[in-house]
């Protein structure tokens, strides 16, 4: 796939400059080359322009994953989301950058119908059909009958295996509740068991795509956060019964190095927690907004919180590395800055 090339006599030299006691792990992770490469990002205004595509593009990636709010529509009129995708498919520098390279997505709010909404949202079929006719999903696809964008796909290298499983957080999420007048949060928990993100034909896919997976790496892409919930507005801490529903199917898959995806919040951040009987942290890595970001952002709690909150426009990169199992997560910006990092290492 690609090469990173950094030796390690110049990595002791950097050390002995700087001091700093470089392990053999630590080598490791930074010397690695790179087999795969995956970038990401969500919150795209389609009217807006993205300088963020042709950076994105300097990373070579081999896959190219949306993580939701592909375009801001908020319509239940279908001719409008139409002509929102259109807006979106007119732009050189998305065209220039999916050109050859393999495409995934989940949507959002914004894409899918109205501000938060979910299983209420009455027009989602159509929604739905707008959102696989923009990414040319063949019209014998099961999808085409499917309730729901969720799908997974392999991608096998000489060295290794990466599943992506994308997940549908809207279609049959149960409507949520709203905090009392005068909250600072706008939702509260709902721990009716009943209440569900994902519907129970969703959970059922997703327990039987972890529980047979043989990949390397299994990558789950969540428009919402699923870690950080102490902010109050949409996340999987919304329906807290899931969120450990979803820390107990990963543990009882045995699925090797897993970790999530998400969007939706207009910064972009690193989330970590341990699972009882997981041999890894569990991060989940939050990657927002590609045309728009959170720029007056201050604080907001997050117990899970790794390094610090980026609030400008950014998107994710990750870099595997099979002989080491080694994943190098990163948040790049403009002129394909790396803005914050962190490396995982899977048993």
């Amino acid at each position: 796939m690609k090469n990173t090339t950094l030796t390690v006599c110049a990595l002791l030299l950097l050390s002995f400059f700087s001091c700093k006691t470089i392990s053999k792990k630590d080598i490791a992770i930074s010397n690695d080359l790179v087999d795969f490469a995956i970038a990401f990002g969500s919150c795209n205004k389609q009217y807006k322009p993205n300088i963020l595509w042709q950076e994105i593009k300097k990373n070579k990636p081999d896959l190219w994953i949306w993580g939701g709010d592909n375009i801001y529509s908020d319509t239940d009129d279908m001719s409008k989301m139409q002509k929102d995708y259109d807006l979106l498919n007119k732009q050189k520098g998305y065209l220039e950058l999916v050109a050859n390279l393999p495409v995934m997505a989940t949507w959002d709010d914004h894409d899918y119908g109205f501000n938060d909404s979910g299983v209420e949202f009455y027009k989602k079929k159509e929604a739905q059909k707008l959102f696989l006719d923009f990414f040319k999903v063949d019209e014998n696809s099961p999808l085409r009958k499917q309730e729901g964008i969720y799908t997974s796909k392999d991608f096998k290298t000489a060295k290794g295996t990466i599943k992506v499983i994308i997940l549908d957080t809207r279609y049959f999420r149960t409507e949520l509740l709203k905090a009392s007048e005068g909250s600072k949060k706008r939702y509260i928990p709902n721990t009716d068991p009943d209440s569900s993100v994902l519907g129970a034909a969703q959970w059922n896919w997703l327990k039987n795509e972890l529980d047979t997976s043989t990949a390397d790496f299994n990558i789950i892409v969540s428009s919402i956060q699923i870690l950080s919930s102490e902010h109050g507005f949409e996340t999987w801490g919304n329906f807290p019964n899931d969120v450990e529903r979803l820390k107990n199917s990963i543990v009882k898959s045995k699925a090797k190095g897993v970790f999530m995806l998400s969007g939706d919040r207009h910064i972009s951040e690193f989330s970590k927690t341990t699972v009882n009987n997981l041999e890894y942290p569990l991060i989940d890595f939050t990657s927002s907004g590609l045309t728009h970001a959170y720029a007056t952002f201050v604080s907001e709690p997050n117990q899970y919180r790794v390094q610090n909150v980026v609030s400008e426009i950014s998107f994710g990169l990750l870099q595997f590395n099979f002989q080491s199992k080694s994943v190098r997560m990163q948040m790049r910006g403009k002129n394909n800055k790396i803005l914050q990092e962190i490396n995982q290492v899977y048993p």
